[in-house]
């Protein structure tokens, strides 16, 4: 079997021209996957939208029916930063869907990566940054419900700290946050995650991956981790509007070969999501996303799963 890839059509919703968060990014990035054949349509799993009693094991009950009603207040739709609509509903619920798909096939084959997800900013009664509910902690909290897991190390190295994600299990030793990102960059004011590494604006390539070998292998030593949720935001990278470091596309692709082979050949099963990425070069902020599912699929076949 080849590497699991979960991608659903309505990842994609409209939003206005020139909107900075690049929704067309979900659908362009599944047809560059088949175009150049990292993926077929065999390996595709297309998520369900989880019923709200799922995602309310997360975020409170009066939050995710206000935002799934339209009903939100508009000081807190504007903390989000995306303009309410039905169909942005259904994508945001199903894009949940896919990270826990994506977390139940990544513990039956070893390894298995959305095309969505890292919505991390999103904390239990409001989102933020672009982050509606987060994806991350849903997906720890059903699996953990469901007795499949016990204990999670979530890998977050989206440019962004992960502050919603690291407020929500800041009294949780079931669940390890770690966190490296830009220092000087959204959120202002940062929560504490078990582990936080913050970066120096403009770092390159070298000094961002001996940083991370300087971490990762100690921590799965250290938490032994059921499963492995990884954040592989791109907004690290030196194109990016919102990022602030200097990764270029191969330095970004060395880190997902340094993530995903140090876990999985540790024995760890790992789930992905894309995380962050902004751009107004559409086409190579898709392909940074790309290096993900490239270097998973190659991990996958080396590793034999």
């Amino acid at each position: 079997m080849d590497l699991p890839i979960i991608y659903h059509p309505d990842y994609i919703a409209p939003l206005p021209p020139g909107h900075r968060f690049p929704m067309s990014k979900f659908k362009l990035l599944y047809e560059l996957l088949l175009a150049d054949r990292v993926a077929n349509l065999e390996q595709i799993h297309t998520p369900e939208r989880p019923p709200p009693e799922l995602i309310e094991l997360v975020h409170t009950s009066n939050y995710v029916q206000a935002y799934c009603q339209g009903t939100l207040e508009p000081k807190s739709q504007r903390r989000i930063g995306l303009p309410w609509s039905p169909a942005l509903v259904n994508r945001t619920c199903i894009a949940v869907g896919g990270a826990i798909l994506t977390a139940k096939l990544a513990l039956n084959h070893g390894l298995a990566c959305n095309t969505a997800g890292g919505t991390h900013h999103a904390f239990p009664s409001y989102g933020s940054g672009f982050c509606i509910f987060n994806d991350l902690a849903v997906t720890s909290r059903v699996l953990q419900q469901l007795g499949l897991v016990k204990k999670i190390l979530i890998v977050d190295l989206d440019v962004h700290q992960g502050d919603g994600t690291a407020f929500i299990f800041q009294n949780d030793k079931t669940v390890f946050t770690f966190s490296m990102h830009c220092e000087v960059n959204f959120p202002g004011t940062k929560k504490t995650s078990d582990l936080d590494v913050p970066l120096p604006i403009g770092m390159e390539d070298d000094a961002y991956l001996q940083t991370l070998a300087n971490y990762l292998p100690d921590l799965l030593t250290e938490i032994n981790p059921d499963l492995i949720l990884y954040d592989a935001g791109v907004d690290t990278h030196l194109g990016d509007k919102l990022g602030k470091l200097a990764l270029t596309d191969t330095g970004i692709f060395r880190r997902e070969m340094q993530v995903l082979s140090t876990c999985v050949n540790a024995g760890y099963p790992v789930a992905c999501v894309i995380g962050g990425g902004y751009a107004d070069d559409i086409k190579s902020l898709v392909y940074r996303h790309s290096l993900l599912h490239r270097a998973a699929s190659q991990v996958y076949h080396q590793s034999r799963l």
